[in-house]
């Protein structure tokens, strides 16, 4: 793996403006979120911004995207939530080192990847999975954030624990915390959606408008700072993220403890994974409107680097966000110095801006958190996945509904373990298709869609899946079938068009198929192998015992097979 910052090739003024712009406005965003998602994942709120720090640095010289902004991303928050809430109390020092230990396991495992080049175990999770698991993520954590909202305490991993929590807490709703909450909500949602038109108005271009807006949240937090202090609402029983220490993160190591670490390892390893998933996404849809390439295994090797950083930096795990990135990218980021000057602004804040968050209320980051996920939510996209294939549909269902009501880690695995057997299933009785001569051509279409010509001594079989230990027998039952429904046939050819793989199973059952065929009188014969299956045929030694051929094209089986059923099909008008 080539590490190389072609980036810093003809970097000038002009590209620093730019990434500098980008830099400002992304360092505003991230403040409130940097809070937010700490206070998300149980830690101190500091420890959002010390993520936000040396990590992206790190991006920045490892990672291959011009315009991915790392750092604490809800999903991932949650999931340091759920693994570190049943071993530890939220906020405590074991529950931080704990963070710091999962951030370290999550870059061993991203390094590691990286070093064994195995960027592709993400596609493992698929898409409806992802979906599933990202809208049920955000309605557990927007239901999970009401607590705050409503100046209650009500805890939970799942629905089940949740929602009894909150309805049996809710005559204590704290009146002055839920004024500040709905207003924080009501205003960040009206920004959400109003703001960039207003800024417009204004003057402000499109696409500045459209950053500016994302930082909606830091005005809500000037104001709800303001008036906390001035109406004396701490006293009155508001609850406030209180004392923050100033200065820069800690250089210091996890607990390096064994049977901790024992115990993290499969949270560590589904972070590392959702994570990936995640920022790989981002990033190759951004780069791909400027035409740029991503390089997976570059991104294993810079998501790994910013998560040992913040390991070392008294941080959480971190991975490249969709919100801060796309705002980075439209407020003009060039270069990843934007990500190196947008730590440098974190940096700063850390230094100077903590004093003045003694004030800000926890309900205006759990209305913050609230906003941002539910963007995330799009139960819609269950409906469109079933209509298309129940199979993808039942696998989104079963992630969404494991996560609501067992909780994230379950959920998750729930989901990919049932796409992978109804994979296997699918793959099991794979689509096969009696096939015969198109009237004037020389190509070879479906018997129950087309009006074709057949040989009543040549069956021709097209498999539309490649050949492996699920679907061998399915295999030999399907060819008996036919066999015994045609005993006219004395040539079979197994037209392997749609076969990219054939399995040491899948041979046997191949040589079998030949043996039986043999003893009913009828020969077996394979037409279209691909060059990477005819390979594997030649490492063998199924093609000298068969007793068939191997024919070029279908045409050219029935032609030598039954040359006049061939010709008189090809002089046949359509």
């Amino acid at each position: 793996m080539k590490w190389r910052p072609d980036w810093l090739r003809g970097y000038d003024r002009r590209v620093a403006g730019q990434d500098g712009l980008a830099a400002l406005i992304v360092t505003l965003m991230l403040i409130p979120q940097g809070l937010a998602y700490a206070m998300l994942a149980g830690l101190p709120p500091q420890t959002g911004l010390y993520a936000s720090i040396l990590p992206l640095l790190a991006y920045a010289l490892c990672g291959s995207s011009r315009t991915l902004a790392v750092g604490p991303v809800a999903v991932v928050s949650l999931m340091t939530a759920a693994a570190l809430g049943p071993l530890f109390a939220p906020g405590s020092a074991e529950y931080l080192g704990g963070a710091m230990l999962l951030a370290l396991l999550s870059a061993l495992l991203l390094l590691g990847m990286a070093l064994l080049r195995l960027g592709f175990l993400a596609n493992f999770l698929s898409h409806p999975v992802i979906s599933g698991f990202i809208s049920a993520s955000g309605l557990l954590i927007a239901l999970g954030q009401l607590q705050h909202i409503l100046g209650i305490a009500a805890s939970g991993q799942a629905l089940p624990q949740l929602l009894p929590a909150l309805f049996e807490n809710l005559p204590q709703t704290h009146l002055p915390t839920l004024a500040i909450g709905a207003g924080s909500l009501l205003f960040l949602w009206w920004a959400r959606r109003h703001l960039q038109p207003l800024l417009c108005a204004c003057g402000a271009a499109p696409r500045l408008a459209a950053s500016l807006a994302k930082a909606g949240p830091v005005l809500a937090i000037v104001v709800a700072v303001l008036l906390v202090g001035a109406l004396q609402l701490e006293q009155a029983g508001v609850r406030v993220v209180g004392s923050i220490p100033s200065g820069l993160p800690p250089l210091t190591l996890p607990p390096l403890d064994l049977a901790l670490m024992a115990q993290l390892l499969p949270a560590a390893a589904l972070i590392s994974l959702i994570g990936f998933v995640e920022s790989v996404s981002v990033a190759q849809t951004l780069a791909a409107k400027r035409r740029q390439r991503i390089a997976p295994d570059r991104e294993l090797l810079g998501l790994g680097a910013a998560n040992l950083a913040a390991a070392l930096s008294a941080g959480m795990p971190v991975t490249g966000g969709f919100a801060r990135s796309v705002v980075n990218f439209e407020a003009g980021a060039q270069t990843p110095m934007a990500g190196v000057l947008t730590a440098f602004g974190i940096a700063l804040s850390a230094l100077l801006l903590t004093p003045w968050l003694h004030d800000l209320p926890q309900a205006v980051l759990a209305a913050a958190i609230i906003v941002a996920v539910l963007g995330l939510v799009d139960l819609g996209a269950l409906r469109h996945t079933w209509r298309y294939s129940r199979q993808d549909g039942a696998a989104q269902a079963a992630t969404l509904g494991g996560v609501l009501l067992l909780g994230v880690e379950v959920g998750i695995l729930l989901g990919v373990g049932l796409s992978l057997l109804l994979f296997l299933w699918r793959t099991s009785r794979p689509h096969m298709a009696v096939v015969g001569q198109l009237p004037g051509s020389e190509h070879f279409r479906n018997i129950l869609r087309h009006a074709v010509v057949q040989s009543p001594s040549v069956l021709s079989l097209r498999v539309d899946e490649s050949l492996y230990f699920p679907n061998a027998r399915y295999l030999e039952e399907r060819i008996g079938e036919l066999i015994a429904a045609r005993p006219q046939v004395r040539h079979l050819v197994l037209m392997c068009s749609g076969v990219n793989l054939i399995d040491a199973s899948a041979l046997d059952s191949l040589a079998a198929i030949a043996e039986r065929l043999r003893s009913a009188g009828a020969q077996l014969h394979l037409s279209e192998v691909k060059g990477p299956v005819m390979d594997q045929l030649q490492r063998a030694d199924f093609l000298q015992g068969f007793g068939g051929q191997v024919f070029t094209s279908q045409y050219q089986a029935l032609q030598a097979l039954d040359p006049d059923c061939a010709e008189r099909a090809l002089r046949q008008m359509a």
